[in-house]
């Protein structure tokens, strides 16, 4: 079973979280076409965001509307950002996994499947959209019996107690591992939401502006040494700036 062979995820505060890894995430993301099985437990090979940046090319209805009210819980609008949908996070996920990497492009997937140690990456023979797939269903089944709905469905502070119990690891998902599904979930938000806008998160620039990341580092190469130790202040730049 799934929740028998994914590596769990320790415990992370999610705003918190957010807040404080967003100059490092926001830095090591990059295009990049998709990745072997240990590049996927890293993060999704960013694919470009198709024109159409509200209409959901892979995620079915009751799927987006998950993701939407996770994304939305674990980034609640507030002074610093709106909220993790109107940021185009949910739209990212989508993306990602309707890409070749979401398609398990590149992933070796010929078994055997066993229990990994946490350093040796995902260990599944799922693609991500698959493992997405299985886990929402998980997680809808585990919310309707422990809160009579699914999780869109629940209110705002439900909806926070149900994602803690998935991250520490109480909540108990049908052959699935809570904890692995909220730490991918985690990690994919977390992309959507420090990534380039061209990926369809970070929409307006919005994590950017909030941390003052100025956007591509190597165009301000020349300006590391004039602003050593001082903040640097720019209007932050991405690829579509550039194309």
């Amino acid at each position: 079973m799934a929740d028998e062979r994914m590596n769990d995820r320790p415990p992370v505060a999610r705003r918190d979280f957010l807040l404080g890894a967003g100059t490092a995430v926001a830095a090591g993301l990059a295009p990049a076409s998709a990745g072997s099985a240990e590049q996927s437990s890293a993060g999704p090979a960013p694919a470009a965001a198709a024109p159409e940046p509200d209409a959901f090319v892979t995620l079915t209805t009751p799927e987006a509307a998950f993701v939407v009210a996770a994304v939305d819980t674990i980034i609640p609008a507030d002074e610093l950002s709106p909220a993790g949908s109107d940021c185009g996070v949910a739209v990212f996920i989508d993306r990602q996994l309707g890409s070749a990497w979401g398609g398990g492009a590149k992933m070796y997937r010929s078994g055997p499947f066993l229990k990994g140690k946490p350093e040796q990456g995902y260990q599944l023979a799922l693609t991500p959209r698959e493992f997405f797939a299985a886990g929402i269903a998980a997680a809808n089944e585990w919310t309707r019996k422990t809160y009579g709905r699914d999780f869109d469905l629940l209110p705002a502070a439900q909806r926070a107690e149900a994602l803690k119990a998935m991250d520490e690891g109480t909540a108990q998902f049908a052959n699935f591992s809570a904890r692995a599904f909220f730490g991918q979930l985690l990690g994919i938000t977390m992309a959507g939401f420090f990534s380039d806008p061209i990926y369809g998160g970070n929409r307006d620039k919005v994590s950017w502006k909030m941390l003052g990341f100025p956007g591509l580092p190597a165009i301000y190469a020349d300006k590391i040494d004039a602003y050593r130790d001082k903040r640097y202040v720019a209007e932050p730049q991405s690829l579509a700036d550039f194309s």
